[in-house]
């Protein structure tokens, strides 16, 4: 059974930093492309930022360039989004999700995790 388990969400004042992780099991996450996506209270899921299998490309959302960062672990089967200089806009849920290809449809993600909230205070 695939699981993928986001942690490292809270409360952070403007401009402050998070690092949210993303545990997996059930597969291994060195074979897939990890997409981070976030929803806010009456938006749509928007993409974050996206890392491809082999961590040689990465995509970013138009709202995040140059202030979030994607990565993964392979050894620890672990993905991450490292979040600096945040934003009030960024406040939403943040989900991870995994998928053989790096896309930035929501559509193309075959697993997901629950999701963390992230709360970014003025």
């Amino acid at each position: 059974q695939v699981q993928l388990v986001e942690s490292g969400g809270g409360l952070v004042q403007v401009g402050g930093s998070l690092t949210l992780s993303c545990s997996a099991s059930g597969l291994t996450i060195s074979n897939y492309a990890v997409g981070w996506f976030r929803q806010a209270p009456g938006a749509e899921r928007e993409f974050v930022q996206g890392i491809n299998w082999d961590g040689t490309a990465t995509y970013d959302g138009k709202s995040v360039k140059g202030r979030f960062t994607v990565s993964k672990d392979n050894a620890k089967n672990t993905g991450y989004l490292q979040m600096n200089n945040l934003k009030p806009e960024d406040t939403a849920i943040y989900y991870c999700a995994a998928s053989e290809y790096l896309d930035m449809s929501p559509h193309v993600y075959e697993y997901w995790g629950q999701g963390v909230q992230v709360t970014v205070s003025s």
